[in-house]
């Protein structure tokens, strides 16, 4: 049986891994239900949601040239028409409050330069994009390269006179 993508087939869990889970489809042919794909919301355990042995219904996603088959149980799920798929809660890594214990706010992750908040904000607009869309791959790299280019000027002036050793400076 030739594995098509977009297929839903039933399989048996076979395999429980931190990444994932490899389900045993037909005759042999096994594919990884890849641990964002397991569920709507977020999995921190494979194993908080299926067990060995488990018989699941999957959608297939891709196929590799080299036989590799990605599948998905949150997209085999039928959900009726017009209620879309539970969307993801945007996670943020700039720490605040919360119990963790530290006494540095929202700082422990701003070592490069400005902006207080801890962490870089996702969300800067730039070149008229609309303010709910994703930002494009090249919004990224401008970002990336400019934050990278923070963090290297300031460590280089924080560098500057730490070279020389016994005080003296070198000319």
């Amino acid at each position: 049986m030739a594995i098509e993508v977009g297929a839903k087939l039933e399989g048996k869990v076979t395999g429980i891994t931190h990444f994932g889970a490899f389900v045993d489809l037909s005759g042999g042919v096994t594919g990884l239900v890849h641990i964002s794909e397991i569920a709507d919301n977020y999995v921190k355990d494979v194993k908080d949601h299926l067990k060995i042995d488990d018989v699941v219904k999957v959608k297939v996603i891709n196929v590799d040239k080299d036989g590799k088959i990605g599948l998905s149980i949150k997209q085999a799920i039928d959900r009726p028409e017009g209620q879309p798929a539970p969307q993801q809660r945007e996670r943020h890594s700039g720490g605040g409050g919360g119990s963790t214990g530290s006494s540095g706010g929202g700082e422990r992750f701003n070592r490069g330069g400005g902006g207080g908040g801890g962490g870089r904000p996702f969300n800067k607009q730039s070149s008229g994009r609309p303010a709910y869309g994703k930002p494009s791959f090249e919004d990224k790299v401008s970002r990336f390269l400019k934050d990278s280019e923070e963090r290297i000027s300031s460590l280089k002036k924080n560098t500057e006179g730490k070279r020389g050793g016994r005080g003296a400076k070198r000319v």
